[in-house]
């Protein structure tokens, strides 16, 4: 089964677009959680255990386990065995090299930690993340616009013929790829509403993952609204700090789920009301 297939199941029997981001902050831990290695990997139990039927996908981001080195590499490895096989997940890596790097940074992600998707940045080229694209069965994501505030320094400036913003050409580059690979998705900010409305134009089939929703001021239903109006693509929304530390009690599981629920929910309302809309017209 494919990323693509296995992302469409979990959206489908959890009757989500949620993806929760695990990216074990110890100094944030709960009284009782160690802030070590295996407090990382306890405090994520938890966390998938409490919201595994509210989401389509989890994302950790490799920067919170290589700071406990080999010890949150060895975490980070049982975490992905620890979610349950029907949930995909996404390392949220940010890798691109030469192509004999990204060959081993490929078979690293893929094979040894068997994660199901990765994100990559563009800067060097297709020919660098060809490692990653010739695995069809998983899924690459490529930062097009990023949710950070300096996000306009580079990712606007005007190329090409067309002088697209850079964003918007690099959306067009992603989508001759996936034509080549099948296996390409975006990564695109809630903090920029108006671009992500503007890249779904460009890609209406492909997944756009989403960041950028709650701690970095992302608005949930603008973000759901602009990810999903024109196309057929999934959604795939990304929170991590509002919901993993929604409580700094011995509650913080229970009150993880709490947020997750609250935040399926807002995204599924904006949903069928769109849909309810697309019916109408037709």
């Amino acid at each position: 089964m494919t990323f693509r297939e296995r992302l469409a199941r979990a959206i489908a029997k959890n009757r989500s677009l949620l993806c929760i981001g695990l990216d074990p902050d110890v100094e944030r831990f709960p009284d009782g959680v160690a802030r070590d290695a295996e407090g990382i990997v306890a405090f994520n139990r938890a966390i998938v255990e409490a919201t595994v039927d509210l989401v389509c996908a989890y994302k950790p981001n490799l920067a919170f386990y290589l700071a406990h080195g080999a010890a949150g590499i060895a975490a980070l490895a049982e975490i992905r065995q620890l979610v349950p096989a029907h949930i995909p997940v996404i390392l949220d890596a940010k890798l691109g090299d030469i192509v004999s790097t990204s060959l081993v940074y490929a078979r690293a992600v893929f094979e040894t930690l068997g994660f199901d998707a990765v994100t990559v940045h563009p800067y060097l080229g297709s020919e660098a993340l060809e490692p990653f694209l010739a695995a069809r069965e998983r899924g690459v994501f490529v930062l097009v616009r990023t949710s950070n505030p300096g996000a306009t320094e580079l990712q606007d400036v005007p190329v090409g013929e067309s002088g697209d913003p850079l964003y918007l050409w690099l959306a067009d580059r992603v989508q001759e790829w996936n034509e080549r690979f099948g296996n390409v998705g975006l990564v695109v900010g809630a903090t920029y509403p108006v671009d992500l409305a503007l890249v779904r134009q460009r890609c209406p089939e492909l997944p756009i993952l989403v960041p950028g929703v709650g701690a970095q001021g992302g608005d949930l239903e603008e973000a759901v609204r602009a990810g999903l109006t024109e196309g057929t693509g999934p959604l795939i929304v990304a929170v991590s700090r509002s919901v993993l530390y929604a409580s700094s009690g011995r509650d913080f599981a229970e009150a993880a789920r709490a947020t997750a629920q609250r935040l399926r929910e807002a995204i599924e309302r904006v949903r069928s009301s769109l849909q309810r809309r697309e019916t109408a017209r037709s």
